[in-house]
């Protein structure tokens, strides 16, 4: 049940209201100030128990071929402010009720010389501080271009950074930490080899951006309720150590288009002096919308496999036939074409995951590479890449489908767009419709290459808009969404809980393209995480990539212990395990811990937290008194202690441990682990021992 409180105050034009509107946070440890500058420019401050986290920073918005922008000359004409709290419950999540209480501060302005108003709105939660642009509807400002937003965050010194370099088409970098003041110098190694990366600044980096300060503060900039307007990033000043909000632009150049009424983005500032504030913060959820679909109840979390790693690494390939360098689909004659041995979406291989599915109490398959033109999908700015609807000739869909039901598992389909999103527009509803005729409930989309229209780049506005158009219109078909290769989550997720996961960062297919950096897992919820979960498929126990196919020599940078760990650590409502069934047959008391994790939660506890160096997290399966719990280690063997008074008092458990053996070793050996099963009550306590990129998981069932 909802409980709530809002209280209004209206100070009308003739207060003195140019002396700085003051906001504190319901525990009172936030402190915000707005103020204008003589010349009407808009700013504010933010601190965080008397201390300095955001110095005056201006506000405001360059117009593009106007002669007057939404930058000065601004009076406050009303201010008013009120007080929110309510508890809602999420259709999935980590917790099964939220609690959403701030005190706000709406500010309107106005331009002396165009008589336009602005609206600033500020909401100061406990762990945060978010605060938009509104343009209300006006006869002086109804359409305009953006040349760009010059929102300011001067931060309070050289703080320690994990950033990863400014993009307009990727998110999927390896962290870089270092102080501020060296972002600059950093940069060109920062990047590494991927088709899209191409920094856009020196001193640019993306949202969601961690900090810590010299002084143990732990700040996160980021933005929620990423609606009809182009991502933001953040280009850094670094004689004066200011980030600056710096848009996508559009295929002309433009950074959006706005039509009164309408509002930017919410831009987010999370603080605190203890980093597990930052992860435990609902703070980006509570700035989006309810949720508008009225009925979730098809909404479910999923844990699956899928025919995907072995594609990755080598093994497999997408593609039916090595007979054509160009398809052209409804021409292109596959039934003459010789097979190339090597596809892996066929009907003997899907059956096979979906019997060992079935074996292991998974409840979906995803399989890659089903439906034809894959033979010439990628770099060739293509726009008729493929339908959607029609499958190779040795996938039998139909059976396959009847097939998967009879084992009661979902199947969930795959839809690669090559980056072609007029084509997937004109497909959608004829391929949403052939989902639900085949009993597919779940789709894996991706915008890999660049994009269609061309120059239009992946976080510009007409691409936003078309992945919030194919959420939105999947949920008409009761269709959950997976999408890759999209812009990192802003947690709309809770406005439409369809969306059940993104990748939109470097997952674990990295560990096959060259590894990813060991600690890199220990950042990704400091960072990526922020916003909404990611489908990052862990699970892989096979390290030496050379091994699945020989002529990659890749290694996942892991021990197995970590990849327990980060089904715990790595939240999300749909969970992948993403090694070959015949890799999981060879460490069945290991695999016992993937098939015994939940993927929902009705709490989570954040027991150890420091990014870029380690991770514990436990939380409760979602209907029981069950918890598992996670860790997750970074460059340096560590001893993570952690109490167990998050279990009920008075009851008992039974614990099974999963660990790094004394010497296991990501690079030499990373299958050495070892299980060990405990009594445990909630005043227990635990001393375990981690290696560099290892970790530990823990299942704890309550003794009956």
């Amino acid at each position: 049940m909802k409980q709530f409180l809002v209280t209004t105050l209206v100070c009308l034009a003739f207060f003195p209201l140019a002396i700085g509107q003051q906001l504190k946070s319901p525990n009172s440890k936030l402190q915000m100030e707005f103020s204008l500058q003589k010349d009407g420019t808009p700013t504010y401050a933010l601190n965080y128990k008397n201390k300095a986290v955001i110095k005056t920073s201006t506000l405001g918005l360059e117009l593009k071929n106007d002669t007057k922008s939404l930058l000065n000359d601004f009076k406050i004409i009303d201010t008013k402010t009120a007080t929110f709290n309510e508890n809602w419950a999420p259709v999935w999540g980590e917790v099964s009720s939220i609690q959403n209480n701030y005190n706000e501060l709406a500010v309107t302005l106005n331009q002396n010389t165009t008589d336009r108003k602005l609206i600033i709105r500020f909401r100061l939660f406990n762990e945060g501080l978010g605060f938009r642009y509104e343009f209300p509807s006006q006869k002086n400002l109804t359409y305009f271009v953006i040349k760009e937003e010059h929102t300011q965050f001067a931060m309070a010194g050289d703080h320690k950074t994990f950033w990863i370099p400014g993009d307009y088409e990727t998110q999927e970098y390896d962290y870089t930490t270092s102080k501020m003041s060296e972002i600059r110098g950093l940069m060109k190694t920062a990047t590494t080899e991927n088709v899209s990366q191409k920094s856009f600044s020196p001193t640019g980096v993306q949202t969601s951006l961690m900090m810590k300060t010299a002084d143990g503060l732990y700040i996160n900039l980021h933005e929620a309720a990423l609606i009809n307007y182009s991502c933001m990033h953040l280009n850094l000043d670094d004689k004066n150590m200011i980030f600056e909000s710096w848009l996508t632009p559009d295929a002309n150049g433009d950074k959006g288009y706005i039509q009164a009424p309408g509002t930017s983005p919410w831009r987010t500032i999370m603080v605190s002096d203890d980093a597990r504030e930052i992860l435990a913060s609902k703070m980006t959820l509570n700035l989006n919308d309810p949720s508008k679909i009225e009925d979730t109840s098809w909404i479910k979390p999923v844990k699956y496999i899928g025919v995907w790693w072995e594609m990755i690494t080598g093994k497999s390939s997408w593609s039916y036939t090595n007979d054509f360098t160009s398809v052209e689909l409804g021409k292109t004659d596959y039934s003459t074409a010789k097979p190339n041995g090597t596809h892996g979406a066929t009907t003997t291989n899907v059956k096979k995951y979906i019997d060992f599915a079935a074996k292991n109490g998974f409840d979906a398959v995803l399989v890659e590479g089903w439906n034809t033109g894959w033979e010439d999908w990628f770099g060739n700015s293509k726009d008729y890449v493929f339908d959607f609807v029609t499958p190779y000739p040795d996938f039998d869909l139909k059976g396959i489908h009847a097939y998967a039901k009879e084992k009661g598992i979902k199947m969930i389909m795959h839809h690669e767009t090559s980056g072609s999103v007029r084509n997937y527009e004109r497909h959608m509803d004829k391929a949403y419709q052939f989902m639900k005729d085949n009993g597919y409930d779940a789709v894996k989309s991706g915008y890999v290459g660049n994009m269609l229209p061309r120059g239009e780049k992946h976080y510009s506005q007409w691409i936003i808009n078309h992945y919030q158009y194919a959420i939105e219109k999947a949920a008409e078909y009761k269709i959950m969404v997976n999408a890759h290769e999209a812009v990192r989550p802003t947690g709309i997720a809770r406005t439409y809980p369809n969306l059940i996961g993104n990748e939109s960062a470097r997952g674990t297919e990295y560990q096959s393209f060259g590894g990813n950096n060991p600690n890199h897992v220990t950042i990704l919820p400091f960072t990526r995480l922020i916003g909404g979960p990611m489908d990052y498929t862990p699970g892989i126990f096979e390290m030496d990539l050379s091994k699945m196919n020989p002529e990659n020599n890749s290694h996942v940078n892991s021990t197995i212990a970590n990849q327990l760990a980060l089904y715990v650590t790595m939240y999300s409502p749909l969970q992948m395990a993403a090694d070959t069934p015949e890799n999981y047959n060879r460490f069945p008391d290991a695999f016992q811990f993937i098939k015994d994790v939940a993927v929902d939660w009705d709490d989570s506890k954040y027991l150890e937290a420091e990014p870029g160096d380690y991770l514990t997290v436990a939380r409760k399966a979602k209907g029981t008194n069950n918890w598992f719990v996670g860790n997750v280690n970074g460059n340096t063997t560590r001893t993570s202690t952690i109490n167990f008074d998050f279990l009920e008092k008075g009851k008992k458990y039974i614990a099974t441990l999963y660990a790094d053996a004394k010497d296991a070793n990501y690079k030499t050996n990373p299958q050495a682990y070892t299980i060990k099963k405990m009594k445990v009550t909630s005043k227990s306590k635990l001393n375990q021992i981690s290696v560099p990129a290892g970790g530990y998981a823990i299942s704890i069932m309550e003794q009956k």
